[in-house]
């Protein structure tokens, strides 16, 4: 587990931008945080370091949104209104060519696959926020510390 802080949306785009740098292909993500904590910002800044040129916004009312602009295709879920009960196919997303980003992932255990990185973004105010990334596996474990090197290098 690795936490950081950010003090601002655009330091929050900028941390998730620079971890697109270190997905491949089938790695998943899965995003926590109260409705605000900035779960759409830290997708937005992802999709910027893979390249991706659309609009990103949330995906509340449609599911699942596809960018395939960029360097990898990004999968940008919300699956707040689904139950891992209903079957609705998005676990082949997490056997595709991208990288794959599910808020509220809670509602769907049993679909995701073991190795996931957890993210978690917690509000301490206005513009500050906690990081905090979980690997779940060795992919996962990867990420988290490339980002952790980043991090330590560029402050």
């Amino acid at each position: 587990m690795h936490q950081w802080t950010t003090h601002s949306p655009e330091e929050t785009m900028n941390f998730s931008e620079q971890m697109a740098v270190y997905l491949q292909p089938g790695d998943v993500l899965t995003l926590s945080g109260d409705l605000g904590a900035g779960k759409t910002i830290f997708t937005k800044g992802l999709a910027k370091g893979l390249g991706i040129r659309e609009m990103v916004n949330s995906p509340t009312f449609t599911i699942v949104k596809e960018y395939h602009s960029g360097r990898l295709p990004l999968y940008h879920m919300d699956v707040y209104r689904i139950s891992d009960d209903e079957d609705i196919g998005l676990e082949d997303y997490f056997e595709q060519d991208g990288v794959a980003v599910v808020e509220w992932a809670e509602n769907i255990p049993s679909w995701l696959p073991d190795d996931v990185l957890s993210v978690v973004i917690e509000r301490v105010n206005d513009h500050e926020r906690i990081i905090t990334c979980t690997a779940n596996g060795s992919r996962s474990e990867r990420i988290n510390e490339e980002i952790s090197k980043h991090e330590r290098t560029s402050h």
